[in-house]
């Protein structure tokens, strides 16, 4: 005979019968399917009640979103709800995608999502373990990012200002004389901006510096692997098959020789001592104290470049398209520009106080089209509850920038352009900034006052300097953009008109006082 007893209930139930002991076998087998299908596997115990539920979502076995997954994810919120999520195998993805839920479980939950999922073929492979985006918790990442922060945070990036200035003044001169280049022209800028920040040194006058070029390409794979699975990601011990990891191993290998090249560049100018002063003469004279090995240095610097370049010369682009495509919106920078501003000068930093359409403008462009679209993953540590819903320990949650940035709630006529909505009553800045473009809780961007401030002055200096407008010939299609981890406009066509004559003797002249 077989007893079971329910101590809380007094009841017990005895199988005399081996019939009665099979059937109740298959029962408990049907429940646990169900349970495990349905997401309920997971129990937790909150105050005396049960919290059995992960969010709603596709029951398939093995959901693959797909390519443009952040637009697929916007269409599954319309159905299931803020958050929702589907399986991949054993893995639980959860997609947070409207603002409040971001603010209750992403930095609210900052500390238990400070973790990155297991990333085989972009993170151990491609990246060698080395790059700061996927290294997990722990001791590394706030080694690593101790340094990065050191050189990023607000009362040390003034430092940089000068040269980005300096750039941006540069930037209107090709848009004068190849405006046809915008979108090559903005990249130059950004690189021009890492590099000097990075190694002390600033690209040739155009966009085809071969390393330029290798950490570039380098880094838009990086993009790809990030926004598709690999195959030794769902089964890591096909990670030691050479041939299907071939391309990964030398993807890293080129990143390796090229990142420590940079660095070996820098030390030798220090130990001749005429090394401009940098991230890098940073990382190598306190490389000890930090505690840094010399490829964690060398990835540290990679990184940094990898991370700025390509994303704040999409950003521009994107304000490029943006004012092309509401006229009326360039019009207001533009008249707030003539009044503090002026024709005899050019736009500085200093303006900034005094320039609040400006950086709405920018703060829009990054809502509109947020860079990082899809949002990077993170890796929940221990149980959320969100709702009486539970998103479990081990999930890998997405905060999509793209989905956050639609919530009509916060953003009314999400899909339209509209600086305003960053303005109070009086046209001053707004207290908050309820978007996080750089991320969120302890994994946000270290380098966002740095990409803050290019995008401050390229705005001002490209709206003070010229109308821009779609051409004709070539109408702007603002959704034509590239699906990757950090995504960037495909080429189009933009008309740029000087707004008033003088103004290149204008720019040359402020640009001469800055050598």
């Amino acid at each position: 005979m077989v007893s079971l007893l329910d101590n809380s209930s007094g009841l017990s139930f005895s199988l005399h019968q081996p019939s009665q002991l099979l059937l109740y076998v298959v029962c408990l087998t049907a429940l646990a399917g169900v349970v495990y299908y349905y997401g309920l596997s997971k129990l937790v115990n909150i105050g005396g009640f049960r919290h059995t539920r992960l969010p709603p979502g596709p029951k398939d076995r093995w959901f693959e979103p797909g390519p443009k997954a952040a637009l697929k994810y916007e269409r599954m919120i319309q159905e299931y709800g803020p958050v929702f999520s589907f399986r991949q195998g054993n893995k639980v993805v959860v997609v947070i995608g409207r603002f409040q839920a971001a603010v209750d479980i992403m930095q609210k939950h900052g500390g238990d999502l400070a973790d990155r999922p297991r990333s085989v073929a972009a993170g151990e492979i491609f990246s060698g373990g080395m790059r700061t985006l996927l290294t997990p918790r722990g001791d590394r990442l706030r080694k690593l990012r101790r340094a990065l922060h050191s050189q990023l945070q607000p009362a040390v990036t003034h430092q940089w200002v000068p040269a980005q200035w300096k750039y941006a003044r540069m930037h209107i001169l090709d848009l004068l004389n190849r405006p046809e280049h915008h979108i090559e022209h903005a990249r130059r800028y950004a690189a021009s901006v890492i590099m000097t920040l990075t190694y002390g040194k600033r690209t040739p006058s155009n966009y085809s510096d071969p390393e330029v070029q290798a950490i570039v390409k380098n880094g838009l794979e990086l993009g790809k692997l990030l926004t598709k699975t690999h195959i030794v990601d769902i089964y890591p011990i096909l990670k030691y098959i050479p041939f299907l990891t071939s391309d990964l191993r030398q993807g890293f290998k080129a990143d390796h020789e090229l990142y420590t090249s940079q660095v070996n560049v820098v030390r030798k100018q220090l130990e001749a001592g005429h090394a401009q002063q940098s991230f890098i003469t940073y990382l190598l004279d306190l490389q000890a104290e930090l505690g840094l090995n010399d490829d964690e240095l060398a990835f540290l610097g990679g990184s940094m470049f990898g991370a700025g370049a390509e994303t704040t010369a999409s950003a521009i682009s994107f304000a490029i398209m943006a004012a092309c495509k509401y006229p009326e919106e360039q019009a207001k920078v533009q008249a707030q520009l003539d009044e503090v501003v002026g024709r005899e000068r050019v736009p500085s930093k200093e303006d900034e106080p005094l320039l609040p359409r400006v950086v709405a403008f920018y703060m829009e462009v990054y809502r509109w089209r947020p860079v990082s679209w899809g949002g990077f993953a993170h890796r929940a540590t221990q149980d959320i509850i969100w709702n009486d819903y539970v998103i479990p320990e081990g999930a890998t949650v997405v905060g999509s920038h793209w989905c956050i940035a639609k919530d009509p709630d916060v953003y009314p006529d999400p899909f339209l352009f509209n600086p305003d909505r960053w303005l109070n009553d009086d046209g001053l800045l707004k207290d908050e900034v309820p978007f996080w473009n750089f991320g969120f809780g302890r994994r946000v961007c270290p380098g966002q006052h740095v990409a803050n401030n290019s995008l401050f002055l390229n705005i001002a200096l490209i709206l003070w300097a010229f109308t821009v407008s779609e051409d004709p010939s070539g109408p702007i299609d603002a959704m034509a953009f590239m699906d990757a981890a950090n995504t960037r406009p495909f080429p189009f066509k933009v008309n740029f008109k000087p707004r008033f004559s003088g103004m290149r003797e204008v720019v040359e002249t402020s640009l001469a006082q800055a050598y």
